[in-house]
């Protein structure tokens, strides 16, 4: 069970209620988004491939920093300090 299920059943409900709405002004906002994309000549298949790309991306991103954070504790550097040996920018 979630902490939620612990509170009372007013504030319980509340916070759905606002969470509610969260999630449907974020799938509004999404919607727009993805309308503002299709007018701009943008396909759906273009669009989840460049979705599927950056999730691919993601994933090599975090095993890499994984890596230097290793390599860092094993050295007793900051990750920070690896990156100009690497030629790697703070933003990278």
């Amino acid at each position: 069970p979630s902490p939620r299920s612990f509170q009372p059943n007013g504030a319980s409900e509340e916070a759905l209620r606002c969470e509610i709405k969260e999630l449907k002004q974020k799938d509004l906002a999404l919607d727009q988004e993805i309308a503002q994309l299709l007018s701009e000549g943008y396909s759906l298949e273009e669009l989840d491939k460049h979705i599927s790309l950056l999730h691919e991306y993601n994933e090599i991103k975090d095993a890499g920093q994984m890596l230097l954070g290793k390599l860092a504790v094993i050295r007793g550097v900051t990750t920070k300090q690896l990156y100009p040996e690497y030629d790697l920018e703070l933003s990278d």
